[in-house]
């Protein structure tokens, strides 16, 4: 069954053209996937699904009386409490509940009406059970758990919630909510790994039908069936995961470039041979000649011209070592570390070798930052290597001041003229006027790749990174690994990126029960690993 039809959907924002005759399909119980790069049109279209926003030209349809859930990446809040946005998908379920409780009250009190009472109460409990009502404290107490919302917290204005709590409710009102259609756009943005994982195990078994939007691969990879790209305003269909995107999306490049080319080889053939006949009409003074070459050219005009398929731009980056460090290039011994009078670590061992790549990887609040800024304040619980030079990005990608422009912030760590400095920007996809935005204008991509810039200029020999893939597309994390795959000198990194992980983690630094525990290879291997730990404990 059809649950969401797209036919020839047109979005434009004044003068700026999103979506030009979008066309898809979703099929109940499908999970799909919503791809592109930054500003293609991917929440537009949730929006539009949602009839939070209209189209301009052509039609959605939704299945009569299917019910949509939706999780926005900001969500806005006046006055509501916790509980007022957790609860609000189960109104129903708790009026009864509410009406139920009343009716039980009632049967005590008023025993001359007891059979009318009965009977009613029989109506609504038959309806309860319906709804699913008394599995209704069940559910909620378990999403309450997976998602660490206490009963403390249900009290608590939204609008004093972090941006990452915000999401984690909406996201917790939604799944108890069980809507027939879910449009989750960005929903892993502020969750560790292991919920992560709860939420993939959760949608593979969601009986309804799925859209998200994420820029999560190994996510995606996980959990959708079916891919769709959004490119130059179109849609293109892939029925498969990432992975299988990535792979059918190369063929079909390789085809459309392949035409691309025998159909500008057969222009140029038709352009030469009309110069040729205008040429000999010219000599011969032959109508003909002219005739034919208009005729040809006019075939030409009618010809339907293949667009040159879009290839990804591939930044020829080189982090350049003047000087490495020595083969100890961090070790903690008994790292303790308090904070509000909750231990962190608690006598941790931690060390880290030269050209190792270790990923830091434990629940949200076991330390993760905290041991990443232990390092950069030069803590004396952690001995710094000989000759270590670190370069840092934190989670919030934070300038000096944000009000200068790429230009200007660039010139602050190249030693070269002007000239050079704009041809190096080049590389890292900054053209023409885009060198004169203002940091604070800029998107969570080009602020990662200004970043990378300033660090590339310096030479260090240890990169610390605090979840650099948040809130950046696809392509720039591509982009991202790519260049620090090529880095010969030692990384430490926070990342709740899988995907990113496996592409780049040599070891992996896991935070349990207040120790440091490593292991040996990316995430995949640790995955197994702990499978295996797992499966010996039974």
């Amino acid at each position: 069954m059809i649950e969401i039809n797209l036919n020839k959907v047109k979005k434009s924002y004044g003068f700026n053209n999103i979506l030009s005759e979008i066309s898809f399909e979703v099929k109940t119980r499908e999970r799909v996937a919503l791809i592109g790069a930054n500003g293609c049109g991917k929440t537009t279209i949730l929006k539009l699904i949602a009839g939070i926003e209209s189209v301009d030209d052509g039609t959605i349809s939704i299945r009569k009386d299917a019910t949509i859930g939706v999780l926005t990446q900001l969500p806005t809040y006046n006055n509501e409490r916790v509980r007022d946005v957790l609860y609000r998908g189960i109104e129903q379920q708790l009026m009864l509940k509410e009406k139920l409780i009343a009716y039980e009250e009632k049967m005590s009190q008023d025993i001359g009406n007891l059979n009318k009472i009965i009977s009613a109460y029989t109506r609504l409990q038959d309806e309860f059970i319906r709804v699913g009502g008394y599995e209704l404290d069940s559910k909620i107490g378990k999403t309450m758990d997976i998602f660490n919302i206490n009963h403390e917290m249900l009290d608590r204005p939204m609008i004093n919630l972090s941006g990452g709590e915000k999401t984690i409710v909406n996201l917790a009102s939604i799944i108890l909510s069980e809507p027939d259609i879910l449009l989750l756009d960005e929903p892993t943005n502020y969750l560790d790994i292991e919920k992560i994982e709860w939420l993939e195990e959760f949608l593979n078994q969601y009986k309804g039908t799925v859209l998200v939007v994420s820029h999560d691969r190994y996510f995606l990879d996980r959990v959708s069936t079916k891919t769709v790209l959004i490119e130059r305003e179109q849609a293109e269909i892939f029925n498969g995961n990432y992975s299988y995107f990535l792979e059918e999306n190369e063929n079909r490049i390789m085809i459309e470039f392949a035409n691309y080319k025998n159909q500008q080889k057969q222009i140029e053939a038709i352009k030469a041979t009309i110069k040729k006949l205008r040429e000999w009409g010219k000599i011969g003074d032959n109508e003909k000649f002219f005739k034919r070459a208009n005729s040809m050219e006019k075939r030409l005009e009618r010809m339907e011209m293949s667009d040159k398929p879009l290839t990804k731009k591939d930044i020829p980056l080189d982090f350049d070592l003047v000087d490495r460090s020595g083969k100890d290039v961090i070790r903690a011994n008994s790292l303790t570390i308090e904070f509000n009078n909750r231990v962190i670590f608690d006598l941790a061992d931690f060390e880290i070798r030269y050209g190792e790549r270790v990923c830091i990887v434990g629940p949200n609040g076991s330390g993760k930052t905290t041991l990443i800024k232990e390092i950069i304040n030069n803590s004396p619980n952690i001995k710094i290597g000989a000759n270590v030079t670190i370069g840092y990005i934190s989670q919030e990608l934070q300038f000096e001041n944000e009000n200068m422009t790429v230009l200007e912030e660039a010139k602050k760590h190249f030693n070269g003229i002007e000239q050079h400095l704009r041809a190096s920007l080049c590389k890292f996809l900054f053209y023409d006027d885009n060198v004169f935005k203002k940091i604070k204008f800029l998107s969570g991509g080009e602020k990662i790749r200004l970043k990378l810039f300033c660090l590339i200029q310096k030479n260090y020999n240890l990169l610390l990174f605090d979840e650099p893939t948040n809130h950046i597309d696809i392509d720039t994390k591509e982009i991202l690994e790519s260049s620090l795959q090529k880095f010969k000198g030692t990384i430490l990194f926070i990342s709740h990126d899988r995907y990113f992980i496996n592409k780049l983690a040599s070891k992996i630094a896991s935070i349990e029960n207040n120790k440091i525990i490593t292991y040996l290879g990316n995430y995949d291997d640790y995955r197994e690993h702990k499978s295996k730990l797992f499966t010996k404990g039974f």
